[in-house]
């Protein structure tokens, strides 16, 4: 699939500045001028994060009101229920909560709702839930800042809550007695990105202050916290990255029982690094959730010994065993579909359904039917008597608008840019995808079609050394709006050592001004095609290291590459 290109611009006033200031590549100072890092002093706090720049909790709005709750609720001996959703950021934040509740005060469950029974968010059955076991106070993290009416129920039923979440609030709040979210318009918290249990970790180092309890008895939960980060993708700035970075440094020194069962069960050797709770870590916490139940996941990271959280390890290892399985399947399954129906792939946006697909995986599938089909995407299955499924977008289109313009056709649907979901009937599938065609087509641009390469900055082969690359690694942890930087060469030539390895990935060895280097661009099979023509090529790429037999070498990781422009 061809891609295009755009290097980012820079102020290049700033970038000499900084340049002067820190004496390092300009290159690099480029890539942080564009990041906001443009002086001295908060390039300090980029490359040095401290635990002295978190925020205050009592910042946020509310905070107050919620640990006088809490307080209260152990003074009175009353029982408290931890609420969550069944995904990383939602069994991160119900295991961190009801562990640090639970050491100061007995009367602690939590619940975490069936994926498929109750649904995303609050549901009914885990306030009847409450009721039943005599809870008298809820706190709900990573979910809840829009169920007005469930929460209103709570209260009717003498069920009070407290609401910890990071998305968007509506216009009407729920009747909570406090909302912990620095994104209500009204709050003056400074940081606005926080994931779900970063709202509750501000939460019980507000708890932990007022009953003098000390910072370890908080910072024993940072990891569950760098995982929630990574795997929610919310940007790595601000208390984000500094969270993260000590969060990522508890896993590697004294980490929690049920990451390092995972990180061991998935094989890791080396030090764990984000990219590793993203890709490792978080799919598994996920697949308890996708394929039977998201408790098992807090039952992981709760577990008191290493042996406990083992089993729970292997529990939740074959459950994304389970979920790729299914996952590779209906993937080859769809594409097959859409080369059955040729006219759907002249299409501008993709609509599949099949009765027998595995809810738990249709919004996965649809990311990997935008990876070759680079277009909005839906993916439907049976649920009951219904027709439900996910959708996700490309770039820069608006995907739930697109779907409410649809709602003639569904019965229910929510989400953002970005994903979103529906139900809908099933004798109304094939009309759905006529409609969702039209609006598609009516809105995307030609360019949002094309997936873009975002180009942090130019460099020659030559600037590849030691000394750059570990000032690279200095940027880590990377994530959304600070991601590993991105880098372009422009004529170089193949040595003519350049080859295909087990037919599917590009081997190179790259020259420039006599300098050489070599890489590997996986599932880039047809660009051996540009190789062989002997030209000059402008090659994409990212720096990481590579070891063999003991012995380290920095190569390229080859993202694309084309013959370059006279």
């Amino acid at each position: 699939m061809e891609k295009r290109w755009t290097l980012i611009e820079d102020d290049k006033a700033t970038t000499e500045q900084l340049r002067a200031a820190l004496k390092i590549h300009p290159a690099i100072c480029k890539i942080l001028s564009q990041r906001g890092i443009n002086t001295f002093d908060k390039a300090k706090d980029f490359f040095r994060p401290e635990l002295a720049g978190l925020h205050e909790p009592w910042l946020m709005k509310d905070m107050d009101k919620a640990v006088d709750r809490i307080l209260e609720a152990f003074d009175n001996e009353e029982r408290i229920m931890v609420f969550g959703d069944y995904d990383v950021d939602g069994t991160t934040s119900v295991a961190m909560m009801y562990s640090f509740l639970k050491k100061n005060h007995p009367l602690v469950d939590f619940y975490i709702p069936h994926r498929y029974r109750e649904g995303y968010g609050v549901s009914k059955a885990g306030i009847d839930k409450a009721k039943e076991t005599g809870v008298t106070l809820i706190v709900a993290l990573d979910c809840g800042i829009k169920s007005v009416e469930l929460i209103t129920y709570a209260g009717e039923l003498g069920i009070d809550f407290i609401v910890c979440d990071h998305h968007l609030p509506d216009a009407e709040l729920p009747p909570a007695v406090a909302i912990l979210n620095a994104k209500q318009p009204d709050c003056g918290y400074p940081y606005k990105e926080l994931c779900g249990c970063g709202v509750g970790f501000k939460l019980i180092t507000a708890i932990a202050e007022v009953m003098g309890l000390p910072f370890d008895d908080v910072y024993t939960y940072i990891d569950l916290v760098a995982t929630a980060i990574a795997a929610d993708i919310v940007p790595l700035t601000g208390e984000n990255r500094i969270l993260a970075y000590y969060g990522i440094k508890k896993a590697n020194e004294n980490p929690n029982h049920g990451i390092r069962a995972l990180a061991e069960i998935g094989g890791l050797k080396k030090e764990l690094k984000i990219e590793n709770l993203v890709f490792m870590i978080a799919p598994r916490v996920n697949a308890a959730g996708r394929m039977e139940h998201g408790r098992k996941a807090v039952e992981l990271f709760v577990s008191e010994s290493p042996e406990e959280a083992k089993g729970f390890a292997v529990m939740l290892h074959d459950n994304n065993s389970d979920r790729r399985e299914a996952d590779s399947t209906i993937t080859a399954e769809a594409m097959q579909l859409i080369a059955d129906n040729p006219s759907w792939a002249a299409n501008r946006s993709t609509v599949l359904y099949q009765s027998h697909w595995h809810k738990g995986v249709v919004g996965i599938v649809a990311s990997r039917v935008i990876e070759s089909y680079y277009r909005p995407t839906v993916i439907l299955t049976q649920s009951g008597e219904y027709a439900a499924g996910s959708a996700r977008s490309v770039p820069g289109f608006n995907l739930y608008e697109a779907i409410h313009a649809c709602r003639e056709h569904l019965i229910g649907y929510g989400g953002h840019f970005a994903a979103a979901g529906m139900t809908l009937h099933i004798e109304n599938v094939d009309a759905f995808r006529q409609k969702f065609e039209e609006v598609v087509s009516a809105t995307i641009t030609a360019r949002q079609l094309v997936p873009e390469l975002v180009i942090d900055a130019e460099i020659r082969l030559a600037d590849i050394r030691e000394a750059f690359y570990k000032i690279i690694c200095q940027m880590e942890p990377f994530g959304p709006e600070n991601l590993k930087p991105l880098f372009i060469s422009r004529k170089v030539y193949d040595t003519g050592q350049s080859k295909l390895v087990k037919e599917e990935h590009l081997r190179v060895a790259l020259q420039q001004d006599g300098v050489t280097i070599y890489g590997i661009g996986f599932n880039m099979k047809e660009k051996i095609e540009v190789i062989n023509r002997g030209l000059p090529m402008d090659v994409v790429y990212r720096i990481d290291e590579n070891e063999f037999n003991g012995v380290k070498s920095l190569q390229v990781r080859v993202v694309d590459l084309r013959v370059s422009e006279e």
